[in-house]
């Protein structure tokens, strides 16, 4: 039997500023996640970590690490990665980036959220576990695009549902949360220059323009309108409404 794959590249060519993502069925019974890149094509577990490694006999990496660390907090000892160890953890970061980009694809919400959380926890413990600041950078210098990553997921589901109010404050929650990143970094002018910021400012922006009327929206402007109109026996019966409707949403 033929190693060769060209047979399969060629049935599923890749496309350049294109990501091309498929779901398959594996050998095993289970789902696979397949990224068509430009030399190959890259296979990914739907769960766990991507290649389907178990480092240590753990999930990751990251969670054998984070229970060492553990059993020395447990006897008052300090727990510090050293440089080796740092750039084997990235590496397994690696992999969870390309699998979150390609759920993201398919639009599997719930795992874009798992695996871009599960990275900012690795961020989060090469901070706590290196001394050395060039090595914590060179992770949390990712923390702006994965929070939009996960942000893009979290709000997508809420809008997917039509709440467009929930949809709107994650996304703002979001943008926030990488404001005060850069606010709390050695780069606090970087904020400006952000390009996720100003991503999920210009997303914001579009869903506020396409995000239908609530009842109590409607109300206030045909009230405003009746003012104008020098309706005000009608806009007297409007603001009373709306007084009803407000305390209704309050004991709700």
């Amino acid at each position: 039997m033929s190693l060769d794959l060209n047979t399969i590249l060629k049935e599923w060519p890749h496309e350049p500023g294109m990501i091309k993502v498929r779901k398959i069925m594996g050998f095993d019974g289970r789902d696979k996640l397949q990224l068509r890149l430009d030399l190959g094509v890259l296979q990914m577990e739907m769960t766990g970590r991507p290649d389907g490694q178990r480092p240590h006999g753990c999930e990751s990496l990251l969670a054998y690490h984070q229970h060492r660390a553990e059993l020395a907090e447990a006897t008052r000892d300090s727990y510090e990665l050293t440089a080796e160890e740092c750039s084997e953890l990235q590496q397994e970061g690696i992999q969870y980036y390309h699998r979150y980009v390609s759920l993201f694809q398919l639009n599997e919400f719930a795992g874009v959220i798992r695996d871009t959380q599960r990275n900012l926890d690795l961020f989060t413990f090469v901070d706590e576990h290196s001394q050395r600041e060039e090595i914590v950078w060179n992770f949390q210098q990712f923390r702006p695009y994965v929070l939009m990553m996960n942000t893009r997921a979290k709000a997508s589901i809420f809008l997917s549902e039509g709440k467009f109010g929930d949809g709107m404050r994650e996304i703002e929650k979001g943008r926030d949360a990488i404001v005060e990143f850069f606010q709390h970094s050695n780069f606090p002018e970087l904020a400006s220059k952000s390009s996720e910021i100003a991503f999920l400012e210009e997303w914001l922006d579009e869903v506020r323009a396409k995000r239908p009327l609530t009842k109590l929206e409607i109300m206030q402007r045909e009230m405003e309108s009746a003012i104008a109109s020098e309706l005000y026996e009608r806009a007297a019966e409007l603001r009373d409404a709306i007084r009803v409707l407000k305390a209704t949403e309050r004991t709700v």
